[in-house]
């Protein structure tokens, strides 16, 4: 019994291979459409993040706007107000509402 189920699993030729292609084709499939895009958006957040300058309009991922005064290593002092400044981590930038903020109206689609 235990050797006739052995020989099925393992006399298959290109048959056994049809269960291994799907497979792959899955996961090739998922690398291209879901991480693939995802560390992109990593380092294009990492890069706008290393290029803010002080003055710069921002917007926090809790959407709170304001203007950055200081930067430090891990962290932005911003202005939301007069004389009132909040200290927000690098990785508290929203990539996309900041640069839709800084995008002049006439370039935006």
């Amino acid at each position: 019994m235990i050797a006739t189920v052995l020989l099925q699993a393992a006399g298959g030729g290109f048959g056994s291979l049809g269960g291994v292609v799907p497979m792959i084709l899955i996961i090739v499939v998922f690398y291209f459409f879901m991480i693939r895009p995802q560390v992109k958006k990593q380092k294009d957040q990492k890069k706008y993040v290393d290029e803010i300058k002080i003055g710069d309009k921002v917007i926090t991922t809790a959407g709170i706007h304001g203007k950055v005064a200081t930067i430090t290593e891990t962290y932005f002092l911003i202005e939301v107000d007069n004389n009132v400044k909040i200290k927000f981590d690098k990785s508290a930038i929203s990539l996309d509402a900041s640069k839709a903020l800084n995008t002049p109206p006439a370039e935006k689609k």
